[in-house]
């Protein structure tokens, strides 16, 4: 019988031994190859798409690491395969790292292949793992964090703490809320013995590290006056769902799965009772409250869970030492309990037979729990509504354009109300010979007018600025509707807007909205 604790499995008694956190790893990204490029681009895909053509330190609403990345799959052409590849490879690293936690622990093959079953089919982290989104970075990162963390405090490896600041840095320049993820592990240190660990020049050396990392992003939102700070007090008034402390921790539960919770679960126990490890448990509470308390969205916090995953696996392994018979039985409820969230996290199933899916399974899951902005879903959910439509959009207003005449196609301009609108007619028109796409919103409202006045202007879900009287004249020239998009995204107007009566740059600073 193979050794556990060195975590290799034979493929045959002559072949090489492949090390099982590598296995599980190739097997979780051929899961999500496969799964992964269905539907269509997502909402924030085209923007972080659209955004990566435009490089810069920094956006309004995130830092750079995901549009570049996003940009850098579509050079040769539009490719859902490829985009969709980026999270796959994050997703496969996260589980790799998730198997390295679960030996650091002290796991042999079974922890690995709890941990890595419970991660992949974690709804939350498979979600993270589906489609280009600044979360997909944190799968590896944060939990690569806390694994050289780890080994830095054994005392044997100080030099990882110059590793995990590089770490953290690197995650800043993905998604923001690794600053909550990074001061929960400084709260837990400093709560429990390991604090002494923290007087290491080297562990100075790591904070430096992740400073300076982090430091041109920062410089860019001090350049803009800190524009995300905006944004995110705008989407608390109103846009947000609002959670009370009981509801963000049943979330945490309805995210992650009702039962693969249990593993994650048990890890939170198995690192309290563990001298060495109550550090972390206390970096989790202490993230659970940053969230609660600032009112974040319940998936914030979410890529800690592969490091609970890898513990609660680790510690069920150690409890069904003399009943290895159960084993097999608990992977198979794992997988069973995920495949039946699967649906929801990626999207493996035909839109139709989805909507037949969540008629029956919908109501059992309770899934309205889970909802993190206020507007009304359509059929879909908002994650799979956000996936169609785009291509049927950018179409409809290629045709509105086409019927302008030369002279007003030479002048005109495109305003879209949001971002979504405005990336994906950029993306999907891009051959169409379409003019300059402007928005309000975000990003879109720093890249400013493109230089049109604005004396005609393709308005999509606007009404041409008729309560100032912003123009001469205006018609509704088509209108967009769609089954499966979210219901503000159908029916929406598509207005030929003639003749302004002030530029387009004097109204510019009264258009815009970080939300």
């Amino acid at each position: 019988m193979p050794n556990e604790r060195h975590a290799a499995v034979s493929l045959s008694s002559e072949s090489v031994q492949i090390p099982s956190p590598l296995l599980f790893a190739v097997a979780a990204l051929l899961i999500h190859l496969a799964g992964n490029p269905h539907y269509g681009f997502f909402r924030d895909e085209l923007y972080f798409i659209m955004c990566g053509f435009r490089p810069a330190w920094g956006y309004v609403d995130q830092p750079p690491i995901a549009p570049l990345l996003a940009a850098g799959s579509q050079i040769l052409g539009h490719a859902l395969f490829l985009l969709r590849a980026v999270p796959a490879l994050f997703a496969a690293g996260s589980i790799y790292i998730t198997c390295l936690i679960a030996i650091e622990f002290g796991g042999g093959v079974f922890a690995q292949g709890l941990a890595a079953v419970a991660a992949l089919f974690c709804p939350v982290l498979m979600n993270f793992g589906m489609k280009l989104s600044t979360d997909m970075v944190g799968l590896v990162l944060w939990p690569l964090t806390t694994l050289w963390i780890m080994r830095a405090i054994s005392g044997r490896h100080p030099h990882y703490w110059i590793l995990a600041g590089l770490a953290i840095g690197l995650a800043f320049q993905a998604k923001y809320s690794i600053v909550f993820f990074a001061l929960g592990l400084l709260a837990g240190l400093l709560l429990t013995p390991q604090r002494r660990a923290l007087l290491n020049g080297r562990c100075v050396g790591g904070v430096l590290i992740a400073a300076l990392v982090a430091l041109p992003n920062v410089l860019w939102q001090l350049h803009f006056d800190f524009p995300v700070l905006e944004l995110l007090k705008n989407g608390q008034a109103g846009k947000n769902v609002i959670l009370s402390p009981s509801g963000f921790m049943v979330a945490q539960l309805l995210i992650t799965n009702p039962i693969l919770s249990l593993i994650w679960l048990s890890g939170l126990i198995f690192l309290a009772r563990t001298p060495s490890y109550r550090f972390l448990a206390m970096a989790f509470l202490v993230l659970m409250a940053e969230m609660i308390g600032l009112h974040g969205k319940h998936y914030y916090p979410a890529n800690v869970y592969p490091v609970l995953m890898a513990a609660g696996a680790v510690a069920i392994e150690a409890w069904t030492a003399q009943m290895r018979a159960a084993r097999p039985w608990i992977v198979a409820a794992a997988s069973l309990a995920g495949l039946i969230m699967m649906p929801y996290a990626m999207p493996v199933l035909p839109a139709s037979a989805f909507l037949a899916y969540n008629r029956v399974v919908g109501p059992i899951l309770h899934l309205e729990g889970t909802k993190t902005e206020t507007h009304g879903d359509g059929p879909l959910p908002q994650d799979w509504a956000d996936m169609h439509g785009w291509p049927e959009l950018a179409a409809t207003v290629a045709d509105v354009y086409r019927s302008l005449s030369a002279v007003e196609q030479a002048n005109a301009v495109i305003v879209a109300s949001n971002y979504g609108q405005a990336a994906a007619i950029e993306f999907f028109g891009a051959d169409e010979g379409l003019p300059p796409v402007i928005s309000g919103h975000n990003q879109y409202y720093l890249w400013g007018t493109r230089g049109k006045t604005g004396d005609v202007m393709i308005d999509v879900n606007g009404n041409c600025g008729k309560e100032i009287g912003l123009f001469q004249s205006s018609v509704v020239a088509a209108t967009f509707t769609h089954p499966y998009v979210m219901p503000y995204e159908s029916h929406v107007p598509i207005m030929v807007c003639r003749g302004i009566n002030k530029p387009l740059a004097d109204i510019w600073e009264g258009i815009r909205y970080y939300r």
